[in-house]
């Protein structure tokens, strides 16, 4: 089977400050050797081009860490080595997600004569008291600059904001969406705040210095948040993510909640294509960049774990990825990317029980969750897997 989407994602692992809620492979170096970093990546792409010659690229996605502090010339470096080696569709989206400071505003318009012609902009919150919380370096008039100067300069841009935050009443949210939803963009993220281990906020969680929504709470927000959404012609398309119209979802994460193939190249990225055995391949960098450095430098390759993905785990990935978009998961899709047909698999009993609860719902050759199920969908995903345990496919 091909695929009809093919992404490469670039890392770039270093954040000017490292954010108390965020568990993304990032750091913060006093000094980075920028020659070395651009011959890095550049011997990175090539070892994963020679896996996967055979595809045409449909989007490209530089993210990590804080991609916009990259030198506009690594970028443009990167996208023509990118066009030198494999074919490249003429629609070809190609991302970059940005903090919204001035410093890095002044390259928005080298980096789009780099070839970036999406922006993702984290600017998180409208609120000066939230943003200081989430521990950003920006303020709300440095984000209105930079969604200003986004508009004016890329074809296509994305605002990502954080809700849910300890402190924010339902009512705050209402009134800050509103702002959100007028700022005259296409595409939102809005993510709510979740607590993950490793992080400066798991720690001040745990001793108590702030609580979380409850589940009720949160439900109440997140259904609020789509029921705005959708009055200003948004779409939900997948459980955080909004668009104005199809042609506006971001095509490198719909390669992802597709199950489609994508490379890494950077630290910590990873990969899953079918190489040209015909094997679905899962491969992963090493998170350290003095580590994927070292890899890199030595053997050339900075592949740290590289294995055929098991029929189980082919599973496993289109149903955690495809239950999390409105259009869900389509029966044919998954009958060629498994080699069985779901209703004839250990699944069809668990996903019979979940459609009677109303968390799944089964018709018209697509598996779909309901409103409810979406809430829920960690359970779901856990009731499925677990009744399948140890059960032939």
């Amino acid at each position: 089977m091909s695929p009809s989407l093919f992404g490469i994602y670039v890392h770039w692992p270093f954040c000017v400050s490292k954010c108390p809620y965020c568990d993304f492979n990032s750091h913060v170096r006093e000094t980075i050797d920028m020659s070395l970093w651009e011959s890095s990546l550049v011997a990175d792409l090539k070892v994963a081009y020679q896996q996967t010659s055979q595809k045409k690229v449909t989007s490209v996605f530089f993210g990590g860490g804080t991609p916009s502090t990259m030198p506009p010339k690594i970028v443009n470096t990167l996208i023509n080595e990118i066009y030198k080696h494999w074919d490249v569709d003429e629609n070809i989206e190609i991302t970059l997600e940005a903090n919204p400071n001035s410093v890095e505003c002044e390259k928005f318009k080298n980096l789009s004569l780099a070839g970036i012609n999406r922006v993702s902009l984290g600017i998180q919150s409208l609120n000066d008291q939230d943003l200081s919380f989430l521990g950003r370096t920006h303020r709300s008039i440095e984000a209105y600059d930079a969604i200003n100067i986004a508009q004016k300069t890329f074809k296509r841009h994305s605002f990502d904001f954080i809700y849910t935050l300890p402190n924010q009443s339902l009512a705050c949210w209402e009134n800050e969406l509103e702002k959100i939803l007028n700022l005259g963009s296409s595409h939102l993220s809005l993510y709510q705040l979740t607590i993950e281990k490793g992080t400066p906020f798991f720690l001040q969680h745990a001793r108590g210095d702030f609580s979380m929504k409850t589940d009720d709470q949160s439900a109440s927000f997140f259904e609020r948040t789509r029921e705005m959404a959708r009055s200003y012609g948004f779409d939900a398309y997948e459980v955080s993510n909004f668009a104005k119209s199809e042609t506006e979802r971001c095509l490198h994460n719909l390669t992802y909640w597709r199950a489609e193939d994508y490379i890494g190249i950077g630290p910590g990225a990873h990969g899953r294509f079918y190489n040209k055995k015909g094997q679905r391949w899962f491969e992963r960098r090493h998170r350290a960049p003095e580590k994927w450095l070292e890899d890199i430098k030595e053997k050339g390759n900075g592949a740290h774990v590289s294995t055929v993905i098991s029929e189980q785990e082919k599973v496993e990935e289109i149903l955690m990825m495809g239950l999390r978009l409105s259009e869900g998961i389509c029966l044919t899709d998954f009958s060629k990317k498994t080699g069985y047909a779901l209703e004839e698999s250990p699944l069809k009993q668990p996903i019979k029980i979940l459609e009677q609860e109303n968390l799944l719902s089964l018709q018209s050759n697509r598996l779909q969750t309901t409103p409810a199920g979406l809430q829920r969908l960690d359970g779901v995903l856990s009731f499925i897997f677990n009744y399948a345990e140890n059960k032939p496919a």
